[in-house]
């Protein structure tokens, strides 16, 4: 295999990644939970299918930068930049009407709230911020543990609650799981997030900025 080849398919997996979280997207904004209960659950079925494709592209992308050792920028600020896409759009369309709540007798919703979302998209917009300041100024601040259990706790949950939301009558045992993926992604998210931070004020750039002030 050719180096620019190498150079290359990284990144065309990722961008791939992209294409996959609008194809999603679009299967979310077609699904009609008051369907026909058999079609939705065809439907909910392979939409999670396509998540799960997209998210476990992240790991490939990834696993052949490292080792072509060919990690661009590109890479290094697209390969977060299209995993919130895919996964704060899930969870967008999860805290919406059409997955939210019950659509039929027997059916339940996602168990995503709007304040959850949000909570999420505030410690997203956090992180990358402080990620690209620190960026700016020629320091790394890649992702650390704590940020990619996040992110396999996120890919977890977001299809499981399409999964229990498509269905016509979801199990207790379905319905108990989905509420404990939920609570655990969001505390999880959170506390990534506090990781973040503590990191951030030890950057010298902070650090120094502030103390010029």
């Amino acid at each position: 295999m050719s180096s620019p080849t190498r150079r290359a398919l990284p990144n065309a997996i990722t961008l791939g990644r992209l294409v996959l979280a609008v194809a999603f997207f679009i299967m979310l904004a077609r699904l009609d939970r008051t369907a026909d209960a058999d079609e939705v659950a065809f439907e909910g079925f392979w939409a999670g299918i396509c998540f799960a494709v997209a998210a476990a592209t992240d790991l490939l992308d990834g696993y052949l930068a490292r080792r072509w050792n060919v990690v661009t920028t590109f890479g290094r600020l697209m390969d977060p930049l299209v995993d919130k896409v895919l996964v704060l759009g899930g969870f967008v369309f999860l805290a919406s009407a059409g997955f939210s709540g019950p659509a039929a007798e027997g059916t339940v919703g996602s168990g995503v709230t709007a304040l959850m979302v949000v909570l999420i998209l505030v410690r997203e917009f956090l992180v990358t911020g402080i990620r690209s300041y620190a960026e700016s100024q020629g320091m790394a601040f890649g992702a650390d543990l704590g940020g990619k259990i996040k992110m396999v706790v996120q890919s977890f949950c977001v299809p499981w609650c399409v999964f229990v939301a498509t269905r016509a009558a979801p199990s207790d045992f379905l319905v108990m799981t989905r509420d404990v993926t939920v609570n655990a992604t969001l505390a999880i998210t959170l506390l990534s997030g506090v990781s973040y931070l503590v990191r951030a004020f030890k950057l010298p750039i902070l650090v120094d900025g502030g103390a010029h002030r």
